[in-house]
């Protein structure tokens, strides 16, 4: 019984260090457990990630070991739901994914094939290709004879989009060389470097100092369009063409902008179609010009084309050829090289040819009218001629109050007195017209001798133009800028306006050194007797009037 009791005390006393021990091992188990947990989350992220590999290759390989998907234009579509395409060289009837809608099998659209050859995905028709002409639209109108590289003449189809569009013999189109189909319209790029295609911005009231030129060039043009029944009626028709010349700066071409607009307001109005517009075909003259033999005429011939179309629709078109003197010029004069001798007539027959012009009016603007061959201008061509003269003090009046108008800053002490502020503009306007139109000696600009022997004294006022005046108001807005930016203070000034004055005649001194003083007295305006010699009448910086320095003297010969 006592070896029991001291059995079971030992025991008692040995159970602190053995509940120690199972203590520690069991901190020494968990440890263990923890490192297993985080080598089995190690282990379970590698796992993920070597799956993602996997399948991520298992796509590639997928994808590398795809047939190739062939692709074909889509030449037709059948009743029995299938289409057919042309395929590398082949043309092949093939079925269709259900997804595919049947709006989107367009003839001429291009289709991706599986390895089947079925039409799995419908593309846009191909943008590249081969551009060709079309010489002949068969009856049809689903194909066209074409001319291709080398003169080569084919047949092909037109894309199921291009017959909704008007295509006519001349025009560009894009040909897919696998299918053979006309899948696109060209834009005319040689005509649309030479032809501004718009309607301007400008209205007749934008225009001072021209009411009755105005009015000249309304009733040649807007009247036949605008009442083309009663022209009818009275067996009166339209005329073709206007010339409008006269010195440079002057509005010529500004006219023409006018009337452009002018016309396409009054159409709209009378056809009750606000989105009506006439077109103004603006013809870079000089760049008609071509050092191919017939490239010039060529041209001419597209842009006429190009006018006939938009007229065949209604539309009035007007033609505006600037600087009309640089293309047309007199055949046989010998001044310029041969090629008018071809341009000319083929204007003459574009103009009233077999081919009559409809809803189409030619304009033709010239400082130097008379180097255009006569032809050109007789009735029945250009039948209304209307000269544009520069300015006399009332039209120079008109014209300064288009520019400086009452919303421009004026100094206060031009409206001093006055109520309204339009009357101290009128009178900044009266006081520079007077200014500038006044003949004493500070005016004298030019002693001009004639053939004849008789002399004339022009003054600066002779040759003013609306070019000019807008110059001089430009002039004047400068110098109020400057005034306000060095002594703050602000407003434009009659001073001004005349010291703009003076500054413009100082700059014109040296305008009239020319070789050919006739010539230059032409385009300035003076017509007449011929001129062989001109003296400037400008006074020397120290107020000495009397001399003057001479232009060179040409001896009259062919010329002159």
């Amino acid at each position: 019984m006592e070896e029991e009791n001291v059995s079971l005390r030992r025991r008692l006393q040995d159970a602190p260090k053995r509940v120690r021990t199972l203590e520690e091992r069991l901190l020494d188990t968990k440890g263990q457990l923890s490192q297993a947990v985080n080598q089995n989350e190690k282990l379970t992220y590698t796992l993920r990630e070597a799956r993602d590999q996997i399948s991520g290759l298992r796509d590639e390989v997928d994808k590398l070991t795809q047939p190739p998907s062939a692709y074909g234009t889509l030449i037709g579509v059948n009743d029995d739901e299938t289409v057919d395409v042309f395929t590398s060289g082949r043309k092949m009837k093939v079925e269709v994914h259900p997804a595919i809608e049947g709006a989107e099998l367009i003839r001429g659209n291009e289709v991706v094939l599986n390895e089947s050859l079925n039409v799995v995905k419908v593309r846009p028709p191909e943008k590249a290709g081969e551009v060709v002409s079309v010489k002949e639209m068969l009856a049809d109108k689903t194909r066209a004879i074409i001319v291709g590289r080398a003169d080569e003449e084919r047949v092909a189809e037109l894309a199921e989009h291009l017959l909704t569009e008007k295509v006519r013999s001349g025009d560009s189109l894009l040909l897919d060389g696998r299918s053979g189909l006309l899948i696109e319209k060209l834009p005319k790029v040689e005509v649309e470097d030479l032809v501004l295609e718009e309607v301007p911005d400008v209205a007749y009231e934008d225009i001072g100092g021209l009411d009755e030129q105005i009015e000249l060039i309304t009733d040649a043009v807007e009247l036949p369009f605008l009442h083309s029944e009663l022209f009818t009626e009275h067996e009166l028709p339209a005329p073709k063409g206007i010339l409008l010349y006269g010195p440079p700066g002057c509005g010529k071409t500004l006219i023409a902008k006018a009337v452009a607009a002018s016309l396409a307001r009054k159409v709209a109005e009378k056809t009750g179609d606000s989105e009506t517009r006439s077109f103004f075909l603006n013809i870079k003259g000089p760049e008609l010009l071509n050092k191919y033999v017939g490239e010039t005429e060529r041209q001419i011939r597209l842009i006429f084309q190009r006018a006939r179309e938009k007229s065949e629709e209604g539309i009035p078109v007007i033609i505006f050829f600037d600087e009309m003197e640089s293309l047309f010029r007199t055949r046989g004069s010998g001044i310029s090289s041969d090629i008018e001798s071809t341009i000319v007539p083929q204007l003459l027959a574009e103009i009233d040819g077999v081919e009559t012009l409809k809803n189409t009016i030619v304009i033709g603007a010239s400082n130097r009218e008379d180097l255009i061959d006569p032809a050109i201008l007789r009735p029945g061509r250009l039948d209304v001629k209307i000269k544009i003269e520069r300015p006399g003090p009332e039209a120079a009046k008109q014209i300064f109050s288009r520019y400086l108008t009452t919303d421009l800053p004026i100094h206060a002490s031009e409206t001093e007195g006055v109520t309204h502020r339009d009357d101290a503009v009128s009178k900044m306007v009266d006081a520079a017209v007077e200014f500038m139109y006044r003949t004493d000696d500070d005016t004298r600009f030019l002693e001009v001798t004639y053939q004849n022997g008789d002399k004339e004294i022009l003054f600066f006022r002779d040759f003013s133009s609306g070019a000019m005046i807008e110059n001089i108001v430009r002039r004047a807005k400068k110098l109020a800028i400057k005034r306000f930016l060095a002594e703050g203070e602000k407003g434009i000034k009659t001073e001004d306006l005349m010291a703009s004055v003076t500054q413009e005649f100082k700059e014109h001194e040296d305008l009239p050194n020319t070789t050919n003083p006739d010539d230059w007295a032409k385009i300035s305006g003076k017509k007449g007797e011929r001129i062989v010699f001109i003296r400037t009448l400008i006074g020397s910086p120290d107020g000495d009037k009397t001399g003057g320095k001479s232009i060179d003297t040409v001896a009259t010969g062919q010329y002159l």
